[in-house]
């Protein structure tokens, strides 16, 4: 039930267990509850321990999600968030996570971490994030034992959204762009090189702003301007991230998110010219993580 302060207790009249698991990115977060045989699926913005604090968190988890279940006690929560391999943000969002669930048993661990376990199950593999942002590690059927770096989305986050969005943005405000993509970019945005420069320095998250430039890429396939930034931009992630594991020509290797999904046809491709096997190429990883939980 839920108090006065919406905190939602998880005192249950029953002994049955109450799962509820969050797969959450910078840009949105789905949330599955699972009970008595039955599944609850509830979106929500993303929440970043990078972008947001304690009060901020608990505000989206009640003004967002509380609502959309019921009064549904909940038993144990599994938290697979951007930012969350710091033990800082980590121990931040369980802190805040409790608050709101007060009395449940709580599990935060980073999004790559939840990737790992719905593409690899109990078995070894190499598991990749390509959404918003993007991310490689090794898992080894129980734990991930090796990660390359992420560097987030100045620094690094190769391959992603906000990486193949910014090349877009890039082209377009350096002139690279031919007439006719020139045409299209100006129809579809209709905004300014000011304006573009405000939301990426001035505005909050302006990750979520350059990712959402990749659209455009899906949506123009077979021009070899937009093909070239597709190609070079997944091809910064095999060279940066994947050369780095010797297990890569060892082990399946798995791909989860919007951006893996929607170009699968290069990242097949990718697979081949650099010999590794493909594994999996999920849109989303709450489907694994269902079964892995259950």
């Amino acid at each position: 039930m839920v108090n006065r302060q919406g905190i939602l207790t998880s005192s249950l009249l029953n002994n049955d267990m109450a799962i509820l698991i969050a797969d959450s990115g910078s840009t949105k977060c789905e949330w599955c509850l699972l009970h008595d045989g039955r599944k609850k699926t509830v979106f929500t913005q993303g929440m970043s321990p990078y972008f947001l604090n304690s009060e901020q968190v608990q505000d989206i988890i009640r003004k967002e999600f509380l609502p959309k279940i019921k009064n549904q006690a909940v038993t144990h929560v599994y938290f697979y968030g951007t930012g969350c391999l710091d033990p800082r943000n980590a121990k931040m969002m369980k802190t805040a996570i409790s608050k709101v669930f007060t009395g449940a048993t709580i599990q935060v661990e980073h999004d790559l971490s939840g990737v790992a376990k719905a593409a690899c199950g109990h078995t070894k593999g190499i598991a990749n994030i390509l959404g918003t942002g993007s991310n490689s590690c090794y898992f080894n059927g129980k734990r991930i034992v090796k990660n390359s770096p992420g560097l987030g989305y100045v620094l690094g986050d190769e391959g992603s959204g906000a990486y193949l969005g910014r090349k877009v943005i890039q082209y377009f405000l350096y002139g690279t762009f031919d007439e006719d993509l020139r045409y299209k970019f100006d129809d579809k945005y209709k905004t300014t090189a000011d304006e573009i420069l405000e939301n990426v320095y001035r505005k909050p998250l302006p990750n979520r702003y350059l990712a959402s430039f990749s659209l455009f890429l899906a949506e123009n396939r077979g021009h070899y301007m937009i093909e070239n930034i597709i190609e070079d931009g997944l091809n910064d992630f095999f060279f940066t991230h994947l050369c780095k594991f010797s297990e890569s020509w060892k082990l399946p290797i798995h791909f989860v998110g919007g951006v893996a999904h929607g170009f699968r046809d290069i990242i097949k491709e990718l697979c081949h010219s650099y010999e590794f096997e493909l594994g999996k190429i999920l849109k989303k990883p709450m489907e694994g993580l269902i079964e892995y939980h259950r």
